[in-house]
C-alpha cells in the first residue's frame, strides 16, 4: 500500500457563521486590537511610573508580554480563516504556531506561580519581603520561567517532528507520554504551588485581627487571584471537555474564550481594580 505524506493542514474554520463571517471577523479583529492596547499601556504604565517600580508590577509586565505573544500566535491566522470561510496551512507552519502558542502559555503558567509566591511572601512573610524579594531576584526568576517553557516547548515540538505524518498513523503513544510529562511540570505542578500559596494566604488573612487589615490583604492579591481562576478555569475547562458530536462548538467556543478573552481580561482586571494603575493611568492621560 502506498503511503502519502501529510504536508497540508485543512482549517475547516467557523462554519456555521458563515452568513455572518464579516460581523464576527471584526468583533475578533476588535477584541484583538484592545488586547494589544490593554497590554501594552500596562507595560507602558509599570515603566514609565516611579510608583509601579516593585516586583509585583514587574511581573505583571511579563504576564501582560505572554498574553500578547500568546493571541498574536493564534488570532491573525484566525481572522484569515474566518475571512475565506477557512483555509490550508503547512504542516510546518502548523507546528510552529502550535509552538509559539505553548510557549507563552507555559511561561504564564509559571509567571502566575511566581506572582502567587511574591503575593505569599507580601502577606505571610512581610518582614521578610524585601530580604528576599529584590531586583536580582525577580530578573532571575523571569528568566528561568521563559528558560523553562522553552526547554519544555522544545521537547514537544522534537518528539512532534518524531511522528511520520502519513494517512496511515504512526504510533503516537510516545508523543502523548512527552506531553503529558510537560504538561505535569508546566501547568499541574504550578497549579498545585498556587493553591498551596493561596491556601496560607487565607489563612493568614483570617487571622488578622484588624478588620481594614484584612481588606487591605485581600485587596493586594485580589486581581491576580482573579486572572489565575479565569486562566485555569478556562485551561481545564477547554481541555477537558469532550472534543466529539455535538461537543465541537462548545470547545471552540472555549478555545475562544482560552486564546482571546483571557488576554483581554488580565489588564482590565489588573487597571479596574488596582488603585496604582489607575493613578498611573490618570496621569499619564494628564500629559
Amino acid at each position: 500500500m502506498e503511503k502519502h505524506n501529510t504536508t497540508t493542514v485543512l482549517l475547516l474554520g467557523f462554519p456555521d457563521l458563515y452568513t455572518v463571517r464579516i460581523l464576527f471577523f471584526l468583533l475578533i479583529f476588535i477584541t484583538y486590537c484592545v488586547t494589544i492596547y490593554g497590554n501594552f499601556m500596562v507595560i507602558l504604565l509599570v515603566s514609565t511610573s516611579k510608583n509601579l517600580h516593585s516586583p509585583m508590577y514587574f511581573f505583571l509586565t511579563q504576564l501582560t508580554t505572554s498574553d500578547m505573544m500568546t493571541t498574536s500566535a493564534i488570532v491573525p491566522n484566525m481572522l484569515n480563516v474566518i475571512l475565506k470561510n477557512g483555509s490550508t496551512m503547512s504542516l510546518t507552519g502548523c507546528i510552529m504556531q502550535f509552538v509559539c502558542f505553548s510557549y507563552p502559555e507555559s511561561t504564564e503558567c509559571l509567571l502566575l506561580t511566581v506572582m502567587s509566591y511574591d503575593r505569599y511572601l507580601a502577606i505571610c512573610k512581610p518582614l521578610n519581603y524585601h530580604s528576599i524579594i529584590n531586583s536580582m531576584v525577580c530578573l532571575k526568576s523571569i528568566i528561568l520561567c521563559w528558560l523553562i517553557s522553552f526547554i519544555a516547548c522544545y521537547i514537544e515540538l522534537q518528539s512532534i517532528f518524531q511522528l511520520s505524518f502519513y494517512l496511515s498513523c504512526s504510533d503516537t503513544f510516545r508523543v502523548r507520554l512527552y506531553v503529558t510529562s510537560v504538561s505535569v511540570a508546566v501547568v499541574v505542578v504550578p497549579f498545585v504551588i498556587i493553591v498551596i500559596s493561596y491556601a496560607c494566604i487565607i489563612r493568614a488573612i483570617l487571622k488578622m485581627r484588624s478588620i481594614n487589615q484584612k481588606k487591605k490583604s485581600f485587596s493586594t492579591c485580589g486581581s491576580h487571584l482573579a486572572v489565575v481562576s479565569i486562566f485555569y478555569g478556562t485551561l481545564f475547562v477547554t481541555y477537558l471537555a469532550p472534543g466529539n458530536g455535538r461537543s465541537t462548538i462548545l470547545h471552540k467556543i472555549l478555545s475562544l474564550m482560552y486564546c482571546i478573552v483571557t488576554p483581554l481580561l488580565n489588564p482590565v482586571i489588573y487597571c479596574l481594580r488596582n488603585k496604582d494603575i489607575k493613578i498611573a493611568l490618570r496621569k499619564f492621560m494628564q500629559h
